[in-house]
């Protein structure tokens, strides 16, 4: 009997099977039981930037190689399956989309079964890495987001859905199309909501919501805001959440119809005695509870699903930020902008913490990142894309020289470093179906 009899599952043509990466790009459909699939590769030293350590694992990675590769390496060889296994606080990926279009730095137009598996296989091995308390946020379009989010559920768990973030990455209208597509998709899953749900942070106040604190009574505790003391009136309530307010003016007022206060009589007594209930200036309005600026709850916003070009940028403003750092280069085709990673940083980690980008390309998640004291790990299979954007571009932020992006809210200056790994070559070779040993 399937494992998965009786459930909901999304099946596609040699779902069985395994894909094996070649170094042109190629995928090849093998058995589970290919001694190439279960190998392990060595992670091969390349260079050096800025500070590093003598524990090799233990410093921010960038490793030339196929995502799988990588991360099989990263959980099976000792020196680094001690540092990572159940310790990634988030995992980033920006796969290509599989648009069915070719871009200058890859090719994104694979068999619709070749991407299901290939993603597959990359974010098991990502889930063994996340931490208990981990995340993994999955950048598509609509290309593939409502395969991969059913694909991810069977993975992680419909338990573990968090949310599905959309990205306005253009602001301008494409008039070209039938309809004009200016957004993206970020699918989040945590490895355990439960354990995700009290570290996830929250959003620091902009100019806007601190705008919105004023203290129109002189309360010597400061600004507040003030919210609503009424909630819906349903199954959990008391019946001591009904009554009757006597407002300072005299007028008696109820709960809205289908509401009840969030308090009984005598706490609401409590609150307005220690000046925190609201009444207007007249003392004639419904009552609000008084949420001052200072109080730890007030010093952050919940993250939303929405996310509007003019709080993380624009395809536009990542184009304009690699042409600002890389002049000489042609800027790369699908980047995202720093903000809109520093966004997901926040919410998902804390500094010291580890970050894993499995399709690195330009640097941006590695860049961000190193800006915010996280430590990295950027995996890029293009040796190109490594030469002309990644190693350059986190080099520069290394050096202090990188000004634009995030750099100045995140207090950069430079300093700190990071390895270049390389995943060694297969031990096998093939012939006629013959799998044996390289020589």
């Amino acid at each position: 009997m399937s494992a998965h009899e009786g459930r909901l599952e999304l099946t596609w043509t040699n779902k069985h099977l395994r894909l094996l990466a070649h170094e042109d790009g190629r995928y090849e459909w093998v058995s589970p039981s290919d001694y190439r699939i279960a190998e392990v590769r060595l992670l091969d030293d390349v260079t050096t930037v800025g500070e590093v350590g003598a524990n090799r694992a233990r410093d921010n990675l960038l490793i030339r190689g196929d995502a799988l590769n990588a991360l099989r390496s990263l959980a099976r060889l000792p020196e680094f399956a001690s540092e990572y296994v159940g310790k990634v606080k988030l995992a980033y990926l920006d796969p290509p989309f599989n648009t069915q279009q070719s871009f200058l730095q890859y090719d994104d137009a694979l068999e619709h079964s070749v991407w299901l598996t290939m993603m597959r296989d990359r974010l098991a091995q990502i889930r063994e890495l996340l931490a208990p308390d981990g995340s993994v946020w999955v950048h598509l379009d609509d290309s593939e987001v409502a395969y991969c989010r059913v694909m991810l559920d069977e993975l992680f768990g419909r338990d573990n859905f968090l949310a599905t973030i959309i990205w306005q990455k253009t602001s301008s209208r494409e008039n070209r199309t039938l309809i004009s597509t200016n957004h993206d998709y970020v699918v989040v899953f945590a490895k355990d909501k439960k354990a995700w749900a009290p570290r996830r942070n929250l959003l620091p106040f902009g100019e806007a919501q601190f705008a919105r604190y004023v203290n129109p009574d002189d309360d010597p505790r400061g600004a507040w805001i003030s919210l609503p003391i009424h909630a819906k009136a349903g199954k959990g309530r008391r019946a001591t959440q009904f009554f009757t307010i006597t407002l300072p003016s005299g007028r008696r007022i109820d709960p809205p119809p289908g509401r009840c206060w969030l308090y009984t009589e005598g706490r609401l007594a409590d609150l307005v005695a220690d000046g925190r209930i609201w009444f207007g200036p007249d003392g004639n309005n419904s009552p609000r509870m008084k949420k001052f600026l200072d109080e730890k709850e007030t010093t952050g916003l919940v993250p939303t699903t929405l996310w509007l070009s003019d709080g993380v940028g624009t395809t536009q403003t990542a184009k304009d930020e690699t042409l600002t750092l890389l002049p000489a280069s042609v800027p790369f085709d699908t980047p995202k902008p720093e903000a809109l990673i520093a966004r997901i940083v926040t919410i998902a980690s804390d500094p010291s913490d580890v970050v894993l980008d499995g399709f690195l390309g330009s640097g941006t998640t590695a860049a961000v990142a190193q800006k915010m004291g996280r430590r990295w790990i950027g995996v890029e299979r293009e040796a190109s894309t490594i030469d002309t954007y990644a190693l350059p571009r986190v080099s520069k932020v290394i050096r202090g020289e990188d000004t634009g992006g995030v750099t100045d809210a995140s207090g950069w200056e430079g300093g700190g470093g990071f390895r270049v790994l390389e995943v060694a070559p297969s031990m096998f070779d093939a012939d006629a179906g013959m799998v044996f040993l390289a020589e």
